[in-house]
């Protein structure tokens, strides 16, 4: 395992393009495996020689530790993907990974803030200093657009058509998609980069960012995470909201005023619809009027 794992994450950058956090993830998941077998088996772990109940009892480990059912699901389809890996390369005969089922996922509602919450919120930064008007079309992108913040930090000048209303951004598998701007947005980000001044000497890809941190350079998901932070302590919002809050905040009400969750799962670049249904369960007042509207005795006056 010791070789096989780098050539697996090889095998992930350059044929399956897949981006540098989602091959950190496996790198992480691989070696915690690792080290478990190093402890746990006789031998130096070998692709050919782990079985199934080898790994049932590192996952059954997981769970001892404390681990999140969603995490052990994560660490199980790195294994998965592994073993397939070592399996098409004639490391090993089988996929012990594969009799392995996943844990039952509790499926928690996502938070999100109200129309009236998302108001509060863009307002906070101040419309004078050249933070706070970045600070503003920072929110305004991340709402209006949907994005995670990954995208957000990951956006360039050229990505930008604020002609049309428009931003390119790269999801997760490195997915190109473009996202519709608003008005607000828009008019927020034509502010911001009139103010935007880049550091001197950075790389072409730096200094071609279109958030910048207060040293010129591009900034970071967690400074994003930071900037937010603050907005919601001045504001008095609920503490557990996130960047990725904005984006929960952006399905929710384009399905509450009537967006079919096809056109939501294209604008939120979800490879699978299945991730877009939880926001059906969330969105209880479209659902509401809906039924007062179709319902013949649903209304007291029917």
């Amino acid at each position: 395992m010791e070789k096989s794992i780098p050539r697996f994450l090889r095998y992930l950058s350059v044929e399956r393009n897949c981006s540098d956090l989602t091959i950190k993830s496996y790198r992480e998941d691989l070696e915690l495996l690792y080290g478990f077998l190093c402890d746990t088996l006789p031998s130096s772990p070998r692709p050919s020689k782990i079985t199934p109940l080898d790994l049932r009892k590192y996952v059954s480990a997981l769970h001892e530790s404390g681990y999140a059912k969603s995490s052990v699901s994560r660490r199980l389809a790195s294994m998965r993907s592994y073993f397939k890996f070592c399996q098409r390369e004639g490391l090993c005969a089988t996929n012990p990974a594969k009799p392995l089922r996943n844990p039952r996922r509790e499926r928690k509602l996502p938070h999100f803030l109200t129309g009236s919450e998302i108001g509060q919120l863009l307002s906070a930064p101040s419309k004078n200093e050249p933070l706070g008007i970045r600070d503003r079309a920072i929110l305004e992108t991340l709402y209006s657009a949907g994005l995670r913040v990954s995208e957000l930090v990951g956006v360039n000048l050229d990505d930008l058509d604020l002609t049309d209303g428009l931003v390119r951004v790269r999801g997760k598998g490195k997915r190109e998609r473009l996202a519709p701007l608003g008005s607000f947005a828009v008019r927020a980000l034509r502010l911001w980069l009139k103010k935007r001044t880049p550091a001197r000497g950075l790389s072409k890809e730096d200094s071609a960012a279109v958030f910048l941190n207060k040293f010129g350079k591009r900034l970071t998901t967690r400074s994003v995470a930071r900037m937010l932070e603050k907005y919601l302590k001045v504001t008095g919002l609920d503490l557990r909201t996130s960047p990725h809050t904005l984006r929960h905040s952006f399905a929710t009400h384009l399905l509450d005023r009537g967006a079919d969750i096809r056109s939501v799962q294209e604008l939120l670049g979800h490879k699978s619809l299945v991730t877009t249904q939880i926001y059906t369960h969330v969105s209880t007042a479209g659902l509401r009027q809906a039924y007062e509207r179709a319902h013949p005795r649903a209304r007291k006056d029917a």
